[in-house]
């Protein structure tokens, strides 16, 4: 029996928008924050079932931030032509990226309210919600780098008040977090930089430019690694130390590296001292 090629068709086709819907959620700071939070989870000894509670809400409200920037910057995108951006480049329908938005919104408040209506409030409030701010605005100011200091600092109590104590973390974890945010937001926003000057983004990497973007991101993201490694109590073990000078290394990398490297190295960052955080 010959097979029919309007269906063979669809089946070939059908891949590309899973991939550009894929593409367009910014899979690499989404899995990354989602990481960070079951790691951090770990750390402050959070039952599985909480466990995997929290870290679907964050990975759902993540999806919702990456999927909105795309929408949003859609018509920006188009002007700089930018292949790399699934919606701009016709890859994936914006009609299926505002649906996924809704689903995955819907997701983020339920597994939200089930971490309890503290960690929720945080999440929803000051998480999501400075994500969203930064898409719908603040990116294009001098206050860029808020949102982020905001959002990953708020994390930490997002987890912490998930937990079966619903206890608020400890000021040098929130602050941590802050500095981690902040030196994130400079190095993705790097590779960008010309785009953003011929669209009309003037937030704090713009206004910085490449070469003290650079130095700054290093300098807020290894304030973050000391304040991880000795803001806990105690005198901090050898090990965290060694982890503090792995953290030296990358942060010099984000001075040296070109390209997305320098964002991949502040992950980096932020795993060592996450691990480093459940070690202790």
């Amino acid at each position: 029996m010959p097979e029919r090629p309007g269906r063979d068709a669809s089946a070939s086709a059908s891949p590309a928008p899973v991939l550009g819907l894929v593409r367009a959620c910014h899979p690499g700071p989404t899995l990354a924050v989602t990481v960070l939070t079951a790691l951090l989870a770990v750390a402050l000894g959070t039952p599985r079932p909480a466990l995997l509670l929290v870290t679907g809400a964050v990975l759902a409200g993540q999806l919702t931030i990456g999927w909105s920037n795309d929408v949003i910057d859609a018509a920006r995108d188009r002007t700089v032509g930018r292949p790399d951006k699934p919606v701009a480049s016709g890859q994936v329908a914006e009609s299926v990226v505002r649906s996924a938005i809704g689903v995955a919104g819907v997701a983020c408040v339920v597994l939200s309210l089930a971490c309890g209506w503290r960690s929720a409030l945080v999440h929803l409030g000051l998480g999501v919600a400075s994500g969203w701010a930064y898409n719908l605005g603040l990116k294009r100011t001098a206050w860029s780098a808020v949102p982020y200091a905001v959002a990953f600092g708020a994390l930490p109590a997002v987890v912490s008040l998930a937990g079966p104590g619903r206890e608020w973390p400890p000021p040098w974890m929130v602050l941590t977090g802050a500095l981690l945010g902040v030196g994130a937001h400079l190095l993705n926003a790097l590779p960008d930089l010309a785009d953003d000057a011929v669209t009309g983004v003037h937030g704090l990497p713009q206004r910085l430019g490449a070469g003290r973007v650079r130095v700054v991101a290093a300098v807020v993201l290894l304030a973050g690694s000391v304040v991880a490694t000795f803001g806990p109590a105690g005198v901090a073990p050898a090990w965290a130390l060694l982890g503090l000078g792995l953290c030296v290394v990358l942060a010099v990398a984000t001075v040296a590296l070109r390209g997305r490297l320098p964002f991949v190295a502040a992950v980096g960052i932020a795993l060592v001292d996450v691990v480093a955080l459940v070690l202790r």
